[in-house]
């Protein structure tokens, strides 16, 4: 009962559990204001993001650093924190061909608590240094404490955690002086403020949560050279959508035509970013691939090399 109570008080001192009186009869509102209140609200999420902007940039370069290394960027959260991890770890191989193990995350409660509410999961920390000594941490990992109110046990046990393995560790919070970014090596908190329905924080702290974590993994990888320009050279085609994304990508980065395009995809495997190189350098398929190592899949790199043979 005692710590019912303190988990209560603690509760009720963060911005993201916050009562507005204000909106105490949004439920006799007609539905159209409500969309309103609930529009206003959320256009609020990108400038709180953007005051954090300097925060999210040191993450990412350190992160970028330590994965260019082979590390791994693994997300650990609890509920909606987790399942937003769990979703932008699954979208990194599609998006930008990395091997499932490179980006992972953790949700308290594990594969379950994806779709189901896992009683309790959320407030072991022990359960989080489970679910990380299982993925053998190193140096050169980096775990992303994800949480909304920023005191989520699961979560700052994680960080906790990877941090005393000497892992590169991230607390993403929505609440000032959270202890999970208190306990990390770079701190972001994105404070919205209280939510519409009070404490209902899948709304604009999700958001925010959402914003954050794609920048977090998506300039990881431009960093690391996943992407020429704006173009998903890393693209994997596993399906026919994505084939024929990899041939308008092709065509966006070279001006080939599509017999052209074609012949160096299917000279190449299928890989996106070899048959550009074979295009624009006029090298073979063999040789593509040979300077694209060389130069750890950067493809300027690799055209550069190309171009002074």
């Amino acid at each position: 009962m005692a710590n019912h109570l303190a988990v209560r008080a603690e509760l009720e001192s963060l911005t993201t559990e916050a009562f507005r009186p204000e909106l105490a009869d949004i439920d006799q509102l007609p539905t159209l204001d409500i969309a309103k209140l609930m529009n206003t609200e959320d256009a609020g999420v990108p400038t709180a993001v953007a005051a954090q902007l300097p925060l999210i940039a040191a993450a990412i370069d350190a992160i970028a650093e330590r994965m260019g290394r082979g590390g791994r960027l693994i997300y650990a959260g609890a509920g909606t924190a987790g399942r937003l991890g769990v979703l932008d770890a699954s979208e990194c191989p599609p998006t930008f061909n990395t091997a499932p193990t490179r980006v992972v995350g953790l949700i308290a409660g594990g594969r379950e608590a994806m779709v189901t509410s896992i009683e309790g999961a959320e407030d072991s920390a022990d359960l989080a240094r489970t679910d990380l000594d299982a993925l053998t941490l190193t140096p050169d990992d980096t775990v992303v404490g994800v949480s909304a109110s920023g005191r989520t046990p699961y979560a700052v046990g994680a960080v906790e955690h990877a941090r005393a393995a000497d892992a590169l560790t991230v607390g993403l919070s929505c609440n000032a002086a959270s202890a999970l970014a208190a306990a990390a090596d770079h701190g972001i908190e994105i404070v919205v403020g209280p939510e519409l329905v009070t404490g209902s924080t899948r709304l604009k702290a999700g958001t925010a949560q959402k914003l954050v974590l794609n920048m977090l993994s998506t300039i990881t990888m431009i960093r690391l050279g996943k992407t020429y320009g704006n173009l998903m050279v890393d693209v994997r085609a596993t399906n026919d959508k994505l084939r024929a994304r990899s041939h308008r990508i092709v065509a966006l980065a070279t001006g080939a035509t599509d017999d052209e395009i074609e012949t160096a995809l299917t000279a190449s495997n299928g890989q996106v970013k070899n048959a550009i190189l074979t295009i624009l350098s006029g090298v073979d398929a063999p040789t593509a691939t040979r300077l694209l190592t060389e130069n750890e899949g950067h493809l300027r790199a690799a055209l550069a090399a190309a171009m002074s043979r």
